[in-house]
């Protein structure tokens, strides 16, 4: 199938690499000419697992293409995807400029008969929107879909080649079948492909990221529960996720929820709801826990030091929202630097792979270190931020060698508290007793 894909951002990436990986014709399109360059040269601009390769590989079987030329692969493809950004505006709403901008150039280009989908994140009624303006530039019959994804950064490729499922919101008989066909690879291991309205189809992608960020907001309320009457999250969670109707994933508790999801779809679904005289109220309780609870690690560390940061040296180990990604979005670490910076200490930062992301946020007002352990050199503290694989069994001994103070605050629960006592460090982590070491008093 003769496929485009109008957005080159996580989103249009994934999918015009893994619809190209099944042998379709894959052209993706942008107007940002550099970017195009460097992807047709086989430099991909984001960080992704598998992504790089399988761009490289089809790029090699001329199956996919980079082009600026949205109007010649609107008429050259029988699909078109439209995946470009939904930012939040400042109301909170998705912001669908770019979307319906785009849904006109592809009006003004169609030379037949096309089905249109929405993969961008838009809020319930945006198809109609699409169709209005793609109508409004030419006389073919236009077939408007909902297709939301449900990709996880740092598993984006697993997630579209082996979906749990595939939600279409068709229009027509005629585009379930051309986009039945066009996933029919990706589901032969018994997925489900889900047909339903297209209104059906916009509301359940903001229902399931909400829901989601619901259950971990919950978690972290009950953190702190925890924590005030000396119960250990830990053991809650594993007797609230032993429950069959709740289940064990997306119950574990941090410091809040990141990234370019999340965050402005549970925004953008408030400012739907309120429209439509919905109460919203429990989104934005979730939006007031999520927002508190990235100031956790500030705000422990300051009681610790006795409300006095200035000139003190703070280690952070993990920059990105989560993982696996560079993305920094939302991600609780930009408040705690802020925050430390603001009260006058020193930071020193690692992370595996968002540094340069990390220096178009703080520029030269932090220190990078080329690996996690050089962030130690004279700190006060170390704060986790994020779980990655290299942070989860480092060498306690080395780390008490270099730090000033032996403190850890642990935003992500890596360690065993006794453990980390153990071995010699005043230990802080969410929503379970802090741990010293012995003979040392709890503080």
């Amino acid at each position: 199938m003769k496929v485009a894909v109008i957005g080159t951002g996580y989103v249009g990436l994934v999918a015009g690499a893994c619809l190209a990986e099944t042998g379709n014709d894959v052209v993706c399109t942008d107007i940002d000419a550099k970017k195009i360059a460097r992807l047709n040269g086989g430099e991909v601009p984001i960080y992704e697992p598998g992504l790089e390769p399988l761009i490289e590989s089809n790029l090699a079987a001329k199956r996919l293409t980079f082009t600026t030329d949205v109007p010649a692969a609107v008429r050259a493809s029988d699909v078109i995807f439209i995946a470009v950004g939904t930012p939040p505006d400042e109301d909170g709403s998705a912001d669908l400029s770019h979307v319906l901008a785009v849904a006109k150039t592809i009006g003004q280009s169609m030379n037949g008969e096309r089905v249109v989908i929405t993969k961008s994140t838009v809020p319930v009624g945006t198809a109609k929107l699409v169709r209005e303006a793609v109508e409004k530039e030419t006389k073919h019959k236009v077939h408007v879909c909902s297709n939301p994804e449900f990709l996880k950064e740092g598993a984006a490729v697993d997630d579209f080649m082996k979906p749990d499922r595939v939600v279409l919101g068709v229009d027509s008989e005629y585009a379930a079948e051309v986009l039945k066909d066009l996933y029919a690879p990706f589901v032969r291991t018994g997925h489900s492909i889900l047909i339903m309205d297209v209104p059906s189809a916009e509301i359940t992608k903001y229902a399931a990221n909400s829901m989601l960020a619901t259950r971990i907001s919950f978690m972290n309320a009950i953190a702190r529960l925890c924590e005030e009457a000396g119960a250990n999250i830990d053991a809650v969670r594993r007797g609230v996720g032993s429950d069959a109707r709740i289940g064990p994933s997306f119950l574990f508790p941090g410091i809040g929820y990141g990234g370019s999801c999340f965050p402005k779809d549970v925004q953008a679904l408030v400012k739907t709801m309120t429209d439509m005289k919905v109460d919203a109220s429990i989104l934005q309780a979730v939006e007031r826990v999520n927002a508190s609870q990235k100031r956790t690690l500030l705000e422990r560390l300051t009681s610790r030091l006795g409300g006095k940061l200035a000139g003190r040296r703070v280690a952070i180990w993990g920059l990105a929202f989560k993982p696996n990604t560079d993305d920094m979005r939302e991600a609780p670490s930009i408040v705690t630097i802020e925050g430390l910076l603001e009260a006058g200490a020193t930071v020193a930062a690692h992370d595996p792979v968002a540094m340069e992301e990390a220096r178009r946020h703080f520029d030269d007002r932090i220190t990078y270190t080329p690996n996690n352990y050089d962030a130690l050199a004279g700190a006060d503290a170390l704060l986790i931020h994020t779980e990655w694989l290299p942070y989860r069994n480092p060498d306690f001994k080395r780390m008490r060698s270099t730090m000033a103070s032996a403190v850890i605050f642990d935003g992500r629960n890596l360690y065993d508290p006794a453990d980390v006592a153990k071995a010699g460090f005043e230990y802080h982590s969410i929503g379970r007793p802090s741990a010293y070491p012995a003979g040392a008093a709890g503080r």
